[in-house]
């Protein structure tokens, strides 16, 4: 069976390795993640909430769940019945209704594993299975892992709210390229989860009173564009000279 989060261990381990970390957990608090639902709505709803603010996409998730029967979300069997009209007047895209269909469809297939059996399955073999379904990428899977397995070890580089709640809390100048945070991770692990979590919540807690400009570095390479610029005229004013010249003498 894959390994889940030991809090006490998590958080004694981050803070040995990290002491800003250790300063945020402080502010923070305690770890707590609720697991949610049952595979196929864990997924759906981290298909719904790609590319949007938690606000809109928790408004349309109700929606959707509304479309179940006797007030539960739907059941992969009522999301294949559920005509198109219906999901798009809901607030879904074209894209994602395909997603969702594709979902649905897969998880009668088997292809999409029940909780029992992904909790069984390494990392890899989630990923690699999942992937196969129309809308999840790494991102999904990382979200499935983290918030419905609770495995330990999971790093979204490419996730903006922990790009952002690093940059908050490290004091960095602008949003950390994905190698980067990558990289400053290793320190976190086996326990990248949990350091994840507190960047999220560093967003919350540091996010109206610190901010995120452009890097010394960014503004220093733009100063000689500049001057090669004013060169690039002052050549162009010389070959003008130069005509003028020879039309005169000509």
């Amino acid at each position: 069976m894959a390994k889940t989060i030991s809090h006490r261990k998590a958080i004694h381990h981050l803070k040995a390795s990290d002491p800003v970390m250790a300063g945020i957990i402080e502010q923070v608090g305690p770890y707590r993640v609720q697991y949610s639902e049952p595979t196929f709505h864990t997924l759906a709803e981290a298909i719904l909430y790609q590319q949007l603010n938690g606000k809109a996409a928790a408004t349309i998730f109700a929606r959707v769940k509304a479309l179940g029967t006797n007030g539960n979300a739907p059941t992969p069997q009522e999301m294949l019945r559920i005509r198109k009209p219906a999901l798009r007047r809901a607030g879904l895209s074209g894209a994602k209704i395909l997603a969702m269909k594709d979902l649905a469809k897969k998880t009668i297939e088997a292809v999409v594993p029940t909780l029992e059996q992904a909790q069984q399955m390494s990392d890899e073999e989630l990923v690699e299975r999942l992937v196969s379904v129309r809308g999840i990428g790494a991102w999904t899977v990382e979200m499935f892992l983290i918030f419905r397995l609770g495995r330990p070890d999971v790093l979204p580089i490419h996730d903006y709210g922990v790009q952002k709640g690093f940059a908050l809390t490290y004091g960095k100048k602008e949003i950390p390229k994905p190698r980067e945070l990558a990289a400053f991770g290793e320190r976190w692990r086996p326990y990248r989860t949990v350091a994840s979590w507190y960047m999220w919540r560093a967003v919350e807690h540091y996010g109206k009173t610190r901010k995120i400009t452009k890097s010394t570095k960014a503004k220093k390479r733009g100063k000689p564009a500049k001057k090669s610029s004013k060169k690039s005229a002052a050549k162009k004013h010389s070959i003008k000279k130069k005509a003028s010249r020879a039309k005169k003498r000509s």
